[in-house]
């Protein structure tokens, strides 16, 4: 089973920015909605990544 995660997504003038609630430091800002979406699950993956490797 796959964790769920929560990603905010808000529009701000030409920007997108979002990040996800449950992993502090994953934020991303893009000029489109499609953009930000793939760098945020781009981020998470990154950031899971770097917390299993610092965890062993």
């Amino acid at each position: 089973m796959q964790p769920a995660y929560t990603a905010v997504v808000k529009h701000d003038g030409e920007w997108w920015i979002g990040w996800i609630e449950e992993v502090p430091g994953v934020n991303c800002q893009e000029r489109t909605r499609e953009e930000l979406v793939e760098s945020l699950r781009f981020s998470l993956g990154e950031a899971i990544e770097f917390n299993r490797a610092e965890a062993s």
